[in-house]
């Protein structure tokens, strides 16, 4: 045999393997127990979305799905675990607005690039933000508040769970839309920044719906606006951040699924297949529901162009806010 027959040969014999490696890969997995890493501890929003979705995983997937809670560093931690784990479809991750677009656009030296190192899989579902401001505060509206902040630069003030916080970026996204400015009040984490919401000693607050719903629907806050393709159909009176104008802070704070850069094309499809499959059933509904998150179950490229459009905003509100964070 030539050498250019046998050089002939010995291609077309890997073409024929790197052909039929991922379709085996499809028809095995998963053969083994795979781990979702999640990158805040356990109790939390991401936390209890993500042990929904590894129940239903697990059913449509027939193998166990564990929940690997690795907090820390606004979630940057997990996040880089995700990234460094082998791409073979046994480590995925649940990704959030904080761990796709907040952190890398807040933080200067990241140990990983969510647009080069993560496979999107399909964002889950997404929770609508809320802009509030306690009872005692003299706007009714999102225009009569504008008007009063703009009168009285440096007066107000706004509470945020912390520095590149959810409600940090909210809050600044805000002031660039309006001309106005609204002193940042940063705490440790939601909690303790509602407490002061509610006691009148910062008038604004920004948060995720669902924490904030109640203290709204009892009197405690009143809110101005609310982010969302349409209305909440809990709080069907308040208008969305776009009927107000302010496109800016009309997102959503989304969770999704990803995996390691690398991880083969056949297996991210039968991971959002199952995913989508998952989020049909009536009973994850209802548990999405209970955390006022609208479902979603897109493809991996629509999530992918989805993370792009975020990081990008948040470039946008953490450039104008001058925010850097080690």
């Amino acid at each position: 045999m030539t050498g250019a027959i046998l050089k002939n040969c010995v291609a077309a014999a890997l073409a024929l393997v790197a052909f039929a490696a991922p379709a085996h890969a499809q028809e095995t997995y998963p053969s083994k127990t795979i781990t979702m890493i999640v990158p805040f501890a356990a109790g939390g929003s991401t936390d209890v979305i993500g042990r929904v979705i590894a129940e239903g995983l697990r059913q449509v997937l027939g193998q166990t799905v564990v929940v690997d809670n690795r907090g820390g560093a606004g979630g940057s931690i997990g996040t880089a675990a995700i990234a460094k784990a082998a791409p073979d479809g046994y480590t995925i991750g649940m990704g959030t607005a904080s761990t796709l677009a907040i952190n890398p656009a807040a933080y200067k030296n990241l140990p990983f690039d969510v647009l080069e190192d993560l496979s999107p899989i399909g964002n889950i579902a997404a929770v609508p933000n809320i802009m509030s401001v306690h009872p005692d505060v003299k706007a009714t509206g999102m225009a009569a508040f504008t008007t009063l902040a703009r009168a009285q630069p440096g007066k107000l003030s706004y509470a945020s769970a912390g520095i590149g916080s959810v409600s940090h970026l909210l809050g600044e996204q805000f002031k660039l839309a309006t001309g106005t400015d609204l002193v940042h009040v940063p705490y440790r984490g939601v909690g303790p920044a509602l407490n002061d919401a509610v006691g009148g000693q910062v008038q604004v607050m920004y948060d995720n719906l669902p924490t904030s719903l109640e203290l709204v629907r009892s009197g405690k806050l009143r809110a101005l606006g609310v982010s969302g393709d349409k209305r909440s159909a809990a709080l069907p009176d308040v208008p969305t951040f776009a009927e107000l104008k302010l496109d800016d802070m009309n997102w959503m704070a989304f969770f999704g699924l990803v995996a390691p850069k690398g991880t083969p094309q056949p297996v991210l499809r039968r991971l959002n297949e199952a995913l989508v499959q998952v989020l049909a059933m009536p009973e994850v509904r209802s548990r999405l529901d209970a955390q006022q998150a609208v479902v979603v179950g897109n493809s991996p490229d629509a999530f992918k162009a989805e993370i792009a459009r975020e990081l990008a905003r948040m470039r946008r509100a953490v450039a104008a806010a001058k925010i850097e964070l080690n």
